[in-house]
């Protein structure tokens, strides 16, 4: 049977009843389980007699709750369950970027929940959390700081024209100062505390009012609501309350996607391009794979009789693990794709030109199984093919170029030339054709109203074709009537 104990204030009237209900001892240990806790309220005006009933009632209710199940304490704090949950979710096979980028949130949201307890939060917390990291305040790197030119007089007086190494023997590149970019303050500090002059005499401290974006703070949301869903699981709290927030809408935006006349554009300038981008490039555009997907490659996925490659990995770079091999984003994303023949024409002379540069490569060369690798073997940093896209199209003038927008120039040519959207969700790895539907309706509208177009050409083709069949015979008639 549950516990009930008045609470009283100063003046000695009834405010409150804890409840509580008994949980037994720890089949391990034999220790007795903290009981389940409530309070309910009196409220104002109520007579101490009707507060007693309903509060009877009350731990009636509570109980059954209990009994079955419903009810758990959640005096956890947001902090602990979060890293409960991360490393559960861990251990049961989540990816490492995953987890990466959940750790980047929970940094976000830890100074706002970090120190609540589970079942005191409420879906007004979470909005107004939302809406302090919608503000200019979230954002760490708001301020930065821009060389003044005593800067510079400072390092030539001490003779420095290289980089600065600090007080903890570690170096600092000054190649952003020098070519004008500002950095953070903590980089600013440091270069001045190498230089033994104050930060303020070298460096202005730069503000902006940037906020971060509605999809960093939506990042967030998910977070809280795939730590506070998990708390709901194991019965620690009733109820998500993430599900009754309001995080704010990610922003939209259509996929951006390459035109016909731009893609003879870029494969124009591939042309006198290195023999491994050109077939990198290409592969991009002619598979619709993933950056990652494209350098997890491997030689021996390639059925050169068939003209197929077996995408099945993935290349990942994390700060804490560097670049390193996973499996694609979903179980669906493993797929064997067909492609043109130009690109094994490509890849054969590309394989046959890095046979010739291992040798010259020697023992520098780093042996791996992957067809796009490092400037000496290995494997290759996803961000170095960005970083080559971007000097690419500075050198030939081309729109911007980022790995991700020849996948979307794929489907676009292949949903424009009437293929269904079942084979193009086969060919992009996705899950299931409404991922593909959410991420390319526009697309799809688009190859609707062309194709319907295309329709009515046909149609009316085939009604003058048969206009034709129809005068064919007459005009026979006439030709022998004349003889």
């Amino acid at each position: 049977m549950a516990n009930i104990q008045a609470r009283k204030n100063k003046e000695g009237k009834i405010i409150s009843y804890s409840i509580r209900v008994y949980r037994g001892r720890d089949p391990g240990t034999g220790k007795q389980l903290t009981p389940y806790a409530s309070t309910w309220r009196v409220p104002e005006g109520w007579g101490e007699k009707r507060a007693q009933r309903e509060a009877q009632k009350q731990a009636v209710l509570f109980e059954q709750r209990c009994r079955q199940g419903s009810v758990a304490d959640g005096k956890e704090t947001f902090r602990d369950y979060a890293e409960y949950v991360l490393a559960w979710k861990s251990s049961m096979g989540m990816k490492h970027l995953t987890e990466v980028h959940y750790r980047q949130s929970l940094e976000r949201v830890l100074p706002v929940l970090g120190p609540m307890r589970l079942r005191d939060i409420q879906p007004q917390h979470l909005n107004k959390l939302y809406q302090e990291l919608s503000g200019p305040g979230a954002r760490a790197d708001n301020e930065m700081a821009q060389a003044k030119p005593q800067l510079w007089k400072a390092l030539e007086e001490q003779g420095l024209y290289g980089d600065v190494v600090d007080r903890d023997g570690r170096r600092i590149s000054l190649d952003r100062l020098r070519k004008g970019k500002a950095v953070k303050p903590g980089t600013a500090q440091r270069i001045a505390s190498a230089l033994g002059v104050p930060m303020q005499s070298l460096f202005t401290i730069l503000r902006e009012e940037r906020t971060l974006s509605s999809r960093t703070v939506m990042n967030c949301h998910l977070l809280v609501s795939t730590v506070l869903g998990q708390a709901e699981k194991e019965m620690l709290i009733p109820f998500n309350p993430a599900r009754r927030a309001t995080p704010p809408k990610r922003e939209g935006g259509d996929p951006n996607y390459f035109q016909e006349d731009e893609v003879g554009m870029i494969l124009k300038a591939l042309e006198s391009e290195p023999l491994k981008w050109r077939a990198a490039v290409y592969m991009l555009l002619a598979s619709g794979c993933r950056r990652g997907e494209l350098l997890g490659l491997k030689w021996e996925k390639i059925d050169w009789e068939r003209g197929t490659i077996r995408i099945d990995c993935a290349m990942q770079y994390a700060p804490d693990r560097g670049v390193y091999e996973s499996t694609p984003k979903t179980k669906d994303s493993v797929r064997t794709l067909r492609l043109p023949g130009e690109a094994f024409s490509l890849l054969e002379e590309y394989r046959q030109w890095q046979e010739e540069f291992k040798k010259q490569e020697g023992k520098r060369w780093k042996e791996s199984p992957y067809i796009f690798t490092g400037e000496h073997g290995g494997p290759m940093n996803p961000s170095q093919l960005g970083n080559w896209l971007t000097r690419f199209e500075k050198r030939h003038g081309l729109p911007h170029l980022n790995p991700h927008a020849f996948r979307h120039t794929m489907t676009s040519l292949l949903l424009f030339s009437g293929v269904d959207s079942i084979s193009v969700s086969h060919r992009l790895g996705h899950s299931s054709v409404a991922t593909t539907t959410s991420i390319y309706g526009h697309l799809m509208k688009q190859a609707e109203d062309r194709i319907s177009g295309k329709m009515e050409e046909l149609l009316d083709q085939a009604r003058r074709s048969a206009q034709d069949a129809l005068a064919e015979p007459t005009e026979k008639g006439a030709r022998l009537n004349k003889c």
